[in-house]
């Protein structure tokens, strides 16, 4: 199935917001996890495969996006899935349906703040409990110190 006849189908079960100019298809957290299970459980989609979630910052300090890509090894298609929220709103999770989820959700969390409703164990899995922030955000700020250390400003020693 190409992504014209992917695109055609999911906006005929009302799932899509937008068709972005790269081929990647922006969805309603709300309607998020219903979508999930369609792509995994559909017979003519069969996306048996999380490859990644990417999550990412649109820059204004309060939106941030995960990026989904699915791959289905029946068919041999693919697609890239995009759920944008504010700060405040999380996104369902979908370690229920793909297990690799699990791990790709802590690292948005983690890295970018992301919540995921419904995750099994939604904590930190890179930087450890108390490190204040989550630094892939554009606006994050690198603080002094870290438990006593100085944290390097400058790290051009290390090219």
């Amino acid at each position: 199935m190409n992504h014209s006849d992917l695109f055609k189908l999911l906006s005929e079960k009302k799932y899509i917001v937008e068709l972005l100019g790269d081929g990647s298809i922006k969805v309603d957290h709300s309607s998020f996890l219903d979508l999930a299970t369609y792509l995994m459980s559909d017979d003519k989609l069969s996306f048996d495969y999380l490859m990644c979630i990417t999550s990412y910052d649109n820059g204004d300090g309060k939106n941030y996006g995960c990026a989904y890509n699915f791959y289905s090894n029946a068919h041999k298609h693919y697609i890239e899935i995009r759920v944008e929220v504010d700060s405040e709103t999380e996104i369902p999770s979908v370690a229920n349906i793909w297990k690799t989820a699990d791990w790709h959700e802590r690292e948005c969390y983690d890295l970018m703040g992301i919540k995921f409703s419904g995750h099994p164990d939604l904590k930190r899995i890179l930087l450890s409990d108390d490190w204040k922030g989550h630094p892939l955000r554009k606006d994050y700020e690198v603080d002094d110190y870290y438990r006593g250390m100085p944290i390097p400003k400058d790290k051009t020693y290390w090219e």
